[in-house]
């Protein structure tokens, strides 16, 4: 889909759809909607007296213009109490209209930028969430489907229409912005909804090249043989009972000038999870193609890092591997030594993302990081604490958090810190060594987070836990079933805001 930008009368744009917005505790429509309206003889304004339109959250009503206009109909999308309205809104609205407009067979959609009308939006973030909220709500992943049924239409452009063109700077750098952050979010989707026969750790590291060459980035990538010469026994000890070798992943963005700061993004890849020797249970079990999500995340959001440009250096850290129960799998019971020298005895093979964290971790610091953010799809013990709504964030620098949740809350990607209180670290003293990888039923999301911040030792550092928030298993404005792509827009907001 192209996304172009229109200026002028907007009753004059010719397509199969205009989409305007309304709030449900205003008795006037915004300005441009009124102007519509005059065009419709007082259509929309009869059918709001009449209750039809009404400006709820969710809501949308079709009108057919007859000629009236130069477009073929207009969809008016409420987005609830006005000063409620904020960017989020904006996206969800958005894909819900062009879905259902999609099923019209409609091929050429506006969508008017109301602003200044809208406080809580200023007209650059306006026309970056309604790119993003279109782009996203259209994604379709139908690659091993003969039959394309659910995607014979196909919406063709989109434009963002403004009547006026002093706003045309603002409007072109958040069209931009969106499409180069959707963009991103759909390749960490399509990485996700790969089969795992597809998306080996092999697979990954080509993905990452990919990118690396579309955007200007450094690329390098290792396997066991270097592996074991930085003396990373965790990540080993996880990949030992697959056939498949696994790679470490790194991308690199180099800021122009002397930045000092060095922003490392660490993200899982475990390409399936079976649990190893500790085997989980077959139900949902094929969902676990998608226990990599963070790895995706980060090798996707560095997509968008190397066309943005921020001014800060960024390296992405991918510790890519299958957990599988062969013969040469790490039992229960085990003990393993990470590249930072501290000792981990293996009670549960399946908790074997913080393994290979613990060594990614222990690289990023060894390049030089200054600050650290590190995403995995964790604990089933954070999905239960939070389900699927928000992610579940922990950290060991207050400013930094706050940081990671404001880049969230801009994205639309909810997010709640959890403690990191000394406490919880005797669950985790190891017995035999120096740590354990579990810590009984108690507190689980968070003594993976203190397992984790062991090897972060004092650098910045941030872990954000999406195993309820990467994949979705219905779809909702501007999200479909499957992989979700969440974090890769915080991520990119978070890297940008440090400039």
């Amino acid at each position: 889909m192209k996304v172009e930008e229109y200026y002028g009368d907007i009753t004059g744009f010719s397509g199969d759809a205009i989409i305007v917005f309304h709030v449900e505790d205003s008795g006037r429509f915004f300005r441009t909607t009124q102007r519509i309206d005059r065009s419709l003889d007082g259509a929309l304004k009869e059918l709001a007296g009449k209750g039809e339109i009404n400006g709820k959250s969710g809501g949308r009503t079709t009108v057919h213009t007859f000629g009236k206009i130069k477009s073929y109909r207009v969809m008016v999308a409420g987005l609830g109490k006005k000063d409620a309205v904020v960017p989020e809104t904006m996206r969800s609205a958005v894909a819900e209209c062009c879905k259902a407009l999609k099923q019209t067979g409609a091929k050429k959609v506006g969508v008017t930028i109301q602003y200044p009308e809208l406080e809580g939006i200023d007209v650059q973030g306006m026309a970056q969430c309604v790119t993003e909220g279109a782009i996203l709500g259209l994604y379709v992943y139908d690659k091993y489907k003969e039959k394309k049924e659910d995607n014979k239409q196909e919406i063709a452009e989109l434009y963002l229409l403004s009547s006026d063109r002093k706003v045309k700077g603002a409007v072109s750098e958040g069209r931009e912005r969106g499409e180069i952050s959707a963009d991103a979010a759909i390749y960490a989707r399509d990485m996700v909804n790969e089969p795992a026969n597809i998306m080996t750790p092999t697979r990954m590291a080509e993905c990452a090249q990919e990118v690396a060459d579309a955007s200007g980035l450094e690329f390098d990538s290792f396997g066991r043989e270097k592996m074991e010469e930085l003396g990373m026994g965790a990540l080993l000890g996880v990949a030992r009972g697959s056939h498949q070798p696994p790679r470490l992943i790194e991308l690199s963005y180099k800021a122009p000038g002397a930045s000092k700061e060095h922003v490392f993004l660490v993200g899982k890849g475990i390409t399936f999870d079976s649990g190893g020797i500790s085997i989980k249970p077959s139900a949902g079990m094929d969902e676990m193609k998608g226990d990599m999500a963070g790895g995706a995340a980060v090798i996707s959001a560095m997509k968008a890092i190397g066309r943005l440009k921020p001014k800060v250096n960024v390296s992405g850290i991918v510790p890519a591997t299958e957990n599988m129960p062969g013969g040469s799998a790490t039992r229960p019971g085990d003990i393993l030594k990470a590249m930072n020298g501290k000792t981990i005895e293996v009670l549960n093979t399946d908790a074997e993302g913080r393994l290979i964290l613990a060594d990614a971790l222990s690289y990023a610091r060894s390049l030089g990081a200054t600050r650290m953010v590190d995403l995995a799809t964790l604990t089933g013990a954070c999905v239960v604490a939070l389900g699927t709504v928000c992610t579940g964030l922990f950290g060991n620098d207050q400013e930094l958090i706050d940081r990671v949740i404001k880049a969230g809350d801009e994205a639309g990607e909810k997010m709640w810190q959890l403690p990191l209180f000394d406490e919880y670290r005797e669950q985790i003293r190891g017995d035999f060594a120096d740590i354990k990888n579990v810590g009984g039923r108690e507190a689980g999301a968070i003594t993976a987070a203190m397992f984790l911040k062991d090897f972060a030792e004092d650098t910045p550092w941030v872990h954000l836990d999406i195993a309820g928030t990467s994949f979705a298993s219905k779809a909702k404005g501007y999200l479909q079933k499957g992989g979700t792509g969440v974090a890769v827009r915080t991520l990119i907001n978070f890297v940008l805001a440090k400039t």
